[in-house]
């Protein structure tokens, strides 16, 4: 490879990283595998990451800033709650159908046999998605009531926060199983006249 800045050698290997998991067959991703997609050493991968762990973290590092950065502007520029949970839940849909090798980390396919702790970070960026649910639903549910607050769906939107995210997870499991064939967002207009009940 030419020489290039490092920050952007790192991002070539994690463009490729994220083309090799986007094989609906799903075989492990070596580094070797790795460094011969990218006609270099193994070595020379470790110059800009420590482990292949660390190229994971990286991956998960582009998602959780494109997930939370669509998240935050969608809050900032939409007051209704409703509306606000279904455009986050349009764009995480739409996040995984763009990116198909990401979608393989988002539900832990890619992550198989890896560092614990890769999973666990997925398992918490789930848990703050549902955490931004909820809060959506709060809002949602104060401006239903007319401000009043003290609803049971503002009280505890728990449940039905969880469910919005099953909903997610399940749509990406779906497309990564049928080798990328089911997009996320097929029947998706029906589904959330159902979820938005």
């Amino acid at each position: 490879m030419p020489s290039a800045k490092p920050g952007a050698r790192r991002l070539q290997i994690l463009q490729v990283l994220a083309r090799m998991l986007e094989d609906p067959k799903g075989e492990k991703v070596t580094t070797a595998a790795l460094a011969k997609k990218l006609d270099v050493s193994e070595a020379a991968l470790y110059r800009h990451f420590a482990s292949k762990a660390q190229m994971f973290e990286g991956l998960i590092e582009f998602i959780e800033e494109s997930v939370f950065g669509l998240i935050n502007k969608i809050t900032a520029e939409e007051e209704d709650g409703k509306k606000q949970i279904q455009a986050i839940l349009s764009s995480l849909l739409g996040f995984a159908e763009k990116n198909p090798g990401m979608t393989r980390v988002l539900v832990g396919d890619a992550l198989v046999n890896e560092d614990e702790r890769l999973q666990a970070r997925i398992n918490q960026l789930h848990d703050r998605l549902e955490a931004t649910l909820k809060q959506c639903l709060r809002v949602a549910a104060t401006q239903a009531d007319g401000g009043a607050a003290g609803s049971d769906a503002a009280a505890d939107p728990a449940p039905c926060a969880n469910l919005l995210l099953c909903y997610v997870m399940g749509r990406w499991q779906q497309f990564a199983k049928s080798g990328f064939r089911r997009a996320p967002t097929e029947h998706w207009d029906k589904q959330w006249l159902l979820l938005a009940r």
